[in-house]
């Protein structure tokens, strides 16, 4: 998938992040998701959450 396309969600309030198992999912858990896609992908979670966040800003914003 290309990185101008990818953007970041939560599946609230069912399955929670890892760390966060037998809680409710929130929102603000996504940075948990984020240190995982930036691990995989090879950048620095900065990175990640400024491509993912300027994508948003993109999808929504941007009409």
């Amino acid at each position: 998938m290309p990185l101008d396309r990818i953007l970041v969600e939560t599946d609230a309030p069912f399955l929670a992040p890892t760390p966060m198992r037998g809680k409710m999912n929130e929102p603000m858990f996504t940075h948990y998701t984020l240190e995982n896609m930036a691990e995989q992908l090879g950048m620095t979670y900065n990175e990640i959450a400024k491509i993912t966040t300027d994508n948003a800003h993109r999808l929504w914003l941007d009409k």
